[in-house]
């Protein structure tokens, strides 16, 4: 995917949860938040999946999984937040998902706010993301410990 239809889609995304905002506002829950989300990006017919699970690698061995709030079109991560304000362990921990998973683009985006706090992040390692072939390598490499 190209860079410009990267910063469509998440132009795209940040649109739908502005919908979502403007509608249920801020005081909710993290999940009720996660599923309208997920409603609103259906509707528009973003192609997404949600709490998907992501394995973990420390040195080429498995220690774990992850469960990313969102990976829209298998190449964008979304992590999303009721909070009342984002404070830099959120945007710390949004970047190493993005790192840890070879993934270019993320968004951060806070419900818990009056109004909808969001940030667009990029991971300046990765030159061209390819989740499908980083998942492919991931399992190959899970297959090769067991």
């Amino acid at each position: 995917m190209q860079k410009s239809e990267q910063d469509q889609l998440t132009h795209s995304v940040i649109g739908c949860a502005m919908e979502v905002h403007s509608i249920l506002g801020n005081g909710f829950q993290e999940v009720i938040y996660q599923r309208a989300l997920s409603i609103e990006m259906k509707l528009r017919h973003i192609e997404h999946q949600r709490e998907f699970e992501m394995p973990l690698f420390y040195k080429g061995i498995d220690v774990g999984q992850r469960r990313v709030d969102f990976l829209v079109a298998n190449e964008i991560s979304v992590e999303i937040k009721a909070m009342i304000n984002l404070e830099d362990v959120h945007l710390a921990q949004a970047i190493n998902y993005l790192e840890a998973y070879h993934i270019q683009t993320g968004l951060l985006i806070n419900f818990g706010a009056k109004s909808l706090q969001f940030k667009r992040l990029f991971n300046r390692l990765v030159r061209k993301p390819r989740f499908g072939q980083i998942a492919k390598r991931f399992f190959l490499i899970t297959a090769f410990f067991r």
